[in-house]
């Protein structure tokens, strides 16, 4: 049998909040109830958003909260040379190319999509404006990709239509989130990947990456998110509060039971307690692909 080999992969950009403990506890609980590994990744990739210490607190509460990761942490910041082969072998087969169009030129020329303009492939057939520093777009073509998630069900995307030829590096040289994230899931070997549904979205272009590369596909799986009660991500709101690294078990099962999970017969002892019976008793048949406002 396959050995399952699931991740974990937050970005530094603050302390570990409920919305990502629900991701986390979900996508631990998940590989450790087939008996596989779950790895850790760091996504420190874009510097302006990350905040000093961010990264070492965010390891310090998942300890705390007994989701005890396999093998070494993953820093993307130190994958640089990863990202680069990936995105010179996309160049030199023409199925990526510079484009040095600002965020105002692609505005004016773009119709809106779900996630902002539609880039219309000024640049595809040569760069307009050669003095400027160029970002790396990846060529989408007219076709559906799709997968099948074991919580949201078929999802497809047609990325001519809806997203456009996208970006793979930023034009400041910053290599983009889709591009690291599937250089660096194949480089670890990970084969389900059970994450936030706001990334729902993403998966296609991840696809799409993986075909070009020749690159494994992994199985996904996205969770509800957890909201606030004007319907905001947590991570985008005030209720975004660092969770209690002295007290972990109440946010546990405060997650447990968002994530549509039976409580256990009796309050458990401690966090080793819980996680133990949780193993067993996780069902994702029960997740709901979406969720109430938290609490």
């Amino acid at each position: 049998m396959t050995l399952i080999r699931g991740r974990f992969a937050p970005s530094p950009s603050g302390p570990l909040h409920f919305g990502s403990l629900t991701a986390a506890l979900g996508s631990w609980l998940t590989a450790r109830q087939a008996g596989g590994e779950w790895l850790l990744r760091i996504e420190d990739i874009d510097p302006p958003r990350e905040k000093p210490g961010a990264a070492d607190a965010i390891l310090r509460t998942l300890e705390a909260s007994g989701l005890h990761w396999d093998g070494a942490v993953l820093y993307q910041s130190r994958r640089q040379a990863a990202y680069l082969e990936a995105l010179e072998k996309l160049v030199d087969k023409r199925l990526a190319y510079p484009c040095a169009c600002s965020r105002k030129e692609v505005a004016q020329s773009a119709r809106r999509g779900a996630e902002g303009p539609i880039y219309a492939g000024r640049c595809r057939n040569g760069i307009g404006n050669p003095d400027k520093p160029p970002a790396v777009r990846l060529r989408v073509e007219d076709e559906a990709i799709g997968f099948e998630d074991r919580v949201v069900g078929w999802y497809q995307q047609n990325l001519a239509v809806e997203i456009g030829d996208f970006v793979i590096r930023r034009a400041d040289g910053l290599f983009a989130y889709q591009l690291a994230v599937v250089v660096d899931d194949a480089f670890q070997g990970i084969n389900q990947v059970v994450r936030g549904a706001d990334l729902l979205s993403s998966t296609p272009r991840q696809i799409l990456l993986q075909n070009r590369l020749g690159l494994p596909r992994p199985a996904y799986v996205h969770l509800p998110l957890a909201l606030d009660r004007k319907g905001r991500k947590l991570s985008k709101s005030d209720q975004a509060r660092p969770l209690d690294d002295q007290a972990p078990l109440p946010s546990l099962l405060t997650a447990w039971a968002f994530l549509g999970q039976h409580p256990p017969e009796a309050p458990p002892g401690s966090t080793e307690e819980f996680l133990a019976w949780a193993i067993k008793a996780w069902d994702l048949s029960r997740v709901a692909a979406s969720a109430a406002p938290a609490k």
